[in-house]
């Protein structure tokens, strides 16, 4: 264990995946992006084994770096996987707050390229990692990083699985035909005002069109957006923590990463 001072939200969520004997180093890790310096989590289990694992990079939310995204490292690699908690917006950039965040956020949202870029970034960063299985990479990413998560895989890099949690759906740069190599699995809110209905339409549309071999979309009823969030608590901002949609949507990621990361 190597995270201290958490919420006790976040303590309970690092505790509904026990170590079972399997101890994990974490550590912040410093690299080079293609024009700045990145600063994310590497989290991985400990012990002699060499054989190679796979790995799993984890997108942040509009907050960046934050203990949440750290603590899912923690959980996956509980689980077994190599995990990098990516940084998209660059070593020592914390938004203090939602509307720096939203401000934040927005200039990678309306420039793809440059989020792409940092996104490959921390993706390379994972591949060059020792002991990582480089034919069973899986991104995951929640609101934000839900976003990022999917423009990996439209970016057509080969990744095994990609899965977004309450991520949104649009993009100015859509998947071209058969160019998605990644199997992709989307968990979203059904009173998520950030992706309402119509964008979730609009996503599965684009996977028909693009002719992606394995998409999915799952739906939990009730939940608004960061609804995987522990401590998210606003829903006349149509904002809150569902304890059962987080269940069951960390469930499902496990299931999928179980199948396609094998």
């Amino acid at each position: 264990m190597t995270l201290s001072t958490l919420t006790p939200a976040l303590q309970q969520l690092l505790d509904s995946v026990p170590e079972d004997g399997t101890t994990v180093s974490g550590e912040t890790v410093r690299f080079a992006g293609e024009d700045t310096a990145l600063e994310g989590y590497l989290a991985r289990p400990a012990g002699d084994d060499d054989a190679p694992k796979p790995a799993v990079l984890i997108v942040h939310d509009w907050l960046g770096v934050t203990d949440h995204v750290r603590v899912r490292a923690e959980m996956m690699a509980r689980l077994g996987y190599v995990t990098l908690a990516a940084d998209v917006f660059g070593a020592g950039v914390r938004p203090s707050g939602p509307e720096e965040a939203a401000a934040l956020a927005g200039q990678y949202y309306g420039d793809i390229p440059l989020f792409r870029s940092r996104l490959l970034a921390n993706l390379e960063r994972l591949r060059s990692e020792p002991g990582v299985d480089a034919s069973r990479v899986g991104v995951m990413g929640y609101c934000f990083g839900g976003s990022g998560a999917l423009e990996i895989a439209r970016a057509g890099e080969e990744v095994a699985a990609v899965v977004a949690f309450h991520g949104g759906l649009g993009t100015s740069a859509p998947s071209t035909e058969n160019g998605v190599h990644a199997a992709v699995l989307v968990l979203t809110g059904a009173e998520d005002p950030v992706v309402p209905p119509a964008a979730v339409q609009g996503f599965e549309d684009e996977m028909r069109a693009a002719r992606v071999q394995d998409w999915q979309v799952v739906t939990y009823s009730g939940a608004m957006h960061a609804f995987a969030v522990p401590d998210t608590d606003a829903p006349a901002m149509g904002a809150q923590f569902q304890e059962s949609a987080n269940h069951r949507s960390w469930t499902a990621m496990q299931n999928f990463f179980s199948e396609t990361l094998a």
